[in-house]
């Protein structure tokens, strides 16, 4: 067995100053406090609140200026999707927008995949399918359920469809172990994601878009139920 990582001083400072950032303590715009005092304030070195600072200038959530200091950025303003993760950690309640946004994307992107798939994209798509099928259940199922919508994405023949994919399927990495219940039975998980493939197969765009709605709709509900047992939502 692999040991589990242990946090290290910096994470667990990152982890507190993002939840102070993003709970108001540290307001959008305002300036933090000097670094000694920072430091003296959550009991670090000011080598480790430097580290723990740069990871969160990194993740958007603060810019630092020479002469300035570092201030906390408006990420409902300058952020983008790729802090989705950070938000989900803060307030799980994310996860309600993230379906939201999944289900519309999610109908676009297999409408525009049974217009413009090739006939190579077409057979990928048939063998992403066949892998559902094949694996074990629980994670594996749902890591070759992801490769299905890739593949769909890049039907599209648009790469910013799968950019907006990956962005989605990244924002669910912090509750990703509570969303596996559509994917405990890998035939009951096939079953749900055949008609989309086979609409999209078919070169079917009205009855692609439909079989994504019902997919999407029926696993947001098992993912929402899994959540809510864990009581995270």
């Amino acid at each position: 067995m692999e040991a589990l990582p242990r946090d290290t001083i910096v994470d667990v400072l990152e982890g507190r100053l993002r939840e102070d950032i993003l709970g108001g303590r540290h307001p959008a715009g305002s300036l933090l406090p000097p670094e000694r005092r920072l430091a003296d304030g959550y009991g670090v070195t000011r080598t480790t609140l430097k580290h723990a600072l740069e990871r969160l200038v990194q993740a958007g959530l603060l810019e630092t200026r020479h002469g300035v200091g570092t201030r906390v950025r408006d990420f409902a303003r300058s952020g983008g999707a790729d802090l989705l993760p950070m938000l989900i950690r803060h307030s799980p309640d994310w996860i309600g927008e993230i379906f939201e946004v999944r289900c519309s994307i999610g109908a676009l992107i297999a409408e525009r995949a049974a217009t413009r798939a090739t006939a190579e994209q077409r057979a990928e798509l048939a063998a992403r399918l066949a892998d559902v099928r094949a694996t074990t259940g629980g994670e594996d199922t749902q890591l070759a359920d992801v490769d299905v919508h890739r593949a769909l994405a890049r039907a599209t023949g648009n790469r910013v469809y799968l950019l907006l994919t990956n962005t989605l399927f990244n924002a669910y990495l912090p509750v990703r172990a509570h969303l596996v219940g559509p994917f405990i039975d890998p035939e009951e998980a096939h079953r749900r994601l055949e008609p989309v493939v086979a609409a999209v197969v078919a070169a079917e765009p009205k009855a692609a878009r439909a079989a994504a709605d019902v997919y999407l709709t029926e696993t947001e509900a098992l993912m929402t139920a899994g959540l809510r047992a864990k009581g995270t939502s």
